[in-house]
């Protein structure tokens, strides 16, 4: 594809702000596993060049056990102003325990210093449900129109 982005472009573009999209494969009943219909949900996701793709959720969550179901998942993340330009990934996941830290810096990279210091006081995970989903990219796909 005469679109496509370069590994090092793709990677910077990932890097970036945006809200990704993450998709896993849930059973025709909604519940996770199987591959009848995929589970897609906006959410807040970090990455850096080379890295893994981090997403916190709850583990109990639909999303959760989908993914711990799966042990894969995607996550497309585009900028829908003109040139449209979008990088899509998909690869195995590890479920680890959340940091605190790690929590707060998810919330600041969306919401600003102020904001994100509010969401986490504001939304306390005093239950440890939340984790950390790490996905290793394995398969990429992109396009940048203004190529």
């Amino acid at each position: 594809m005469r679109f496509a982005m370069s590994a090092q472009a793709r990677e910077q573009f990932l890097a970036g702000l945006h809200v990704g999209v993450l998709s896993v494969a849930v059973n025709g009943d909604g519940e996770a596993g199987g591959g009848r219909a995929p589970l897609a949900v906006p959410v807040w996701y970090d990455y850096e060049p080379g890295g893994r793709v981090n997403v916190i959720t709850g583990r109990s969550s639909r999303k959760g056990r989908a993914i711990i179901a799966a042990g894969r998942m995607s996550l497309c993340a585009q900028d829908e102003k003109p040139p449209y330009k979008y990088v899509s990934v998909e690869g195995p996941v590890e479920m680890g325990e959340l940091d605190p830290a790690e929590r707060l810096a998810m919330a600041r990279r969306y919401l600003g210093p102020a904001g994100g210091d509010r969401y986490v006081a504001g939304n306390p995970d005093t239950d440890g449900e939340q984790v950390m989903f790490r996905m290793t990219p394995e398969h990429w796909l992109s396009v940048d129109y203004s190529l």
